[in-house]
C-alpha cells in the first residue's frame, strides 16, 4: 500500500512538472515571441525575471511556513554574486528569445553541464572521469548540429538576428556555470538547505531587479507597454503562476525521491516542449537539428544515470 501510495505520489509530481513547465514554455513565446497590436513585441526581459523571481519568492515562502525554522549562516555575499548570475543567466536567455524559437533556447539551455564542467575544472580545479567528458562531448555535438543551420536561402537580418540569440545563449550558459560554482561553494562551507538557498536567492533577485528597472527605466516602459496592451496581463500572471508552482513541485519530488528522478523528468519534460512547440507555434526543424536535439539529451540522460549516487552540486531551480 505504501508502494503504491508513493507511486501515485510520483506520477502525480511528474504529471504538475509536465503540465506547469509545458504551460510556462508555452506562455514564455507567446509573451516574448507573440506580436501586439500592428507589430509590437514585448521586450521588458527585466520585468518579466522580475515577476518569475517574486512570484518565486512567495511560492517558497509558502512552503517554509510549516517547516521548522532554520538558521542560515552563509554569507549574503555568496547570495548576492549567486543571484547577479542567475539573473543575468534568467535574462539573456529571455532576450534570446527575441531572435531564436523556444525549441532553440531548449536545446542550448540543456548544455548547461558544459560550462559547469569547464569552469569546474579552471576555477575549481576538478577532475571528471573520462565517461563524463565522453557524455559532454555528445552534448557539445548535438547542440552544434541543432544550432548552427544551413544558410542557404536565409535573408541577412535572419542571419544576424540567429547570431544575437546564440551569443545571449552562450552568455545566460557562462553565467549558469558561475551561478553553480558560487552554489558549491556555499554548500560546501554552510550547506542550507534547498529551501532556504532557493528563498534568499530569490530575495536578493527581487531587489537587484526592483532596482534595475527603475535605474534602467524599463519600469515605465513596460508600464506604458501593459497600458496599450492589458490583455497581456494575464499571460503574465499565468506564466509567473505556473512557473512557481512547477518550482513547488520540483521541491517535493527532490525532497521525497531524490535529484536524479527529477532530473528525469525534467529533461524528458524540456525534449516534449520542443516537440510541442514545434507543433503549436511551427517552429519546423530540420532532419540535422531533430538528431542534434536527439544527441543533447541522450547525453543528458547518461550523465544523470552515471552520477546516480554521487554527490553533486546544488541545483538550480527556478527558469527551466
Amino acid at each position: 500500500m505504501i508502494k503504491n501510495a508513493s507511486e501515485f505520489r510520483f506520477l502525480l509530481y511528474a504529471g504538475a512538472i509536465f503540465v506547469c513547465y509545458f504551460v510556462f514554455g508555452m506562455l514564455q513565446e507567446k509573451i516574448t515571441r507573440g506580436k501586439y497590436g500592428e507589430n509590437d513585441k514585448f521586450t521588458c526581459a527585466l520585468s518579466l525575471v522580475l515577476i518569475q523571481c517574486l512570484f518565486n519568492y512567495c511560492f517558497v515562502q509558502i512552503l517554509m511556513l510549516s517547516m521548522k525554522k532554520e538558521v542560515d549562516t552563509t554569507r549574503k555575499v555568496y547570495y548576492f554574486s549567486s543571484a547577479i548570475t542567475y539573473l543575468l543567466a534568467m535574462v539573456c536567455s529571455n532576450m534570446a528569445l527575441q531572435w531564436i524559437n523556444y525549441p532553440t533556447q531548449v536545446v542550448g539551455k540543456a548544455a548547461k553541464p558544459i560550462p559547469v564542467m569547464i569552469l569546474g575544472v579552471l576555477i575549481g580545479h576538478k577532475s571528471y572521469p573520462m565517461k563524463k567528458y565522453l557524455f559532454v562531448l555528445l552534448i557539445v555535438i548535438g547542440v552544434v548540429m541543432f544550432m548552427y543551420k544551413d544558410q542557404a536561402g536565409k535573408k541577412v537580418e535572419e542571419s544576424s538576428g540567429l547570431g544575437v540569440g546564440e551569443l545571449l545563449l552562450i552568455l545566460s550558459l557562462t553565467m549558469d556555470g558561475l551561478t553553480g560554482a558560487v552554489q558549491e561553494r556555499i554548500k560546501s562551507e554552510s550547506s542550507p538547505s534547498a529551501y532556504a538557498m532557493m528563498l534568499n536567492m530569490n530575495w536578493w533577485s527581487t531587489i537587484i531587479l526592483t532596482i534595475g528597472v527603475f535605474m534602467s527605466g524599463e519600469i515605465f516602459k513596460f508600464v506604458s507597454f501593459v497600458s496599450l496592451y492589458p490583455e497581456i496581463i494575464v499571460y503574465l500572471v499565468a506564466f509567473a503562476f505556473v512557473g512557481g508552482l512547477g518550482q513547488m513541485f520540483i521541491f517535493y519530488m527532490v525532497a521525497e525521491f531524490g535529484p536524479l528522478p527529477c532530473s528525469v523528468v525534467t529533461t524528458t519534460r524540456k525534449f516534449f516542449t520542443v516537440l510541442t512547440s514545434v507543433i503549436i507555434f511551427g517552429n519546423v526543424l530540420m532532419p540535422r537539428q531533430w538528431l542534434g536535439a536527439v544527441l543533447v539529451f541522450a547525453g543528458l540522460f547518461l550523465d544523470m544515470f552515471y552520477s546516480k549516487g554521487k554527490s553533486s552540486p546544488p541545483k538550480r531551480v527556478a527558469g527551466k
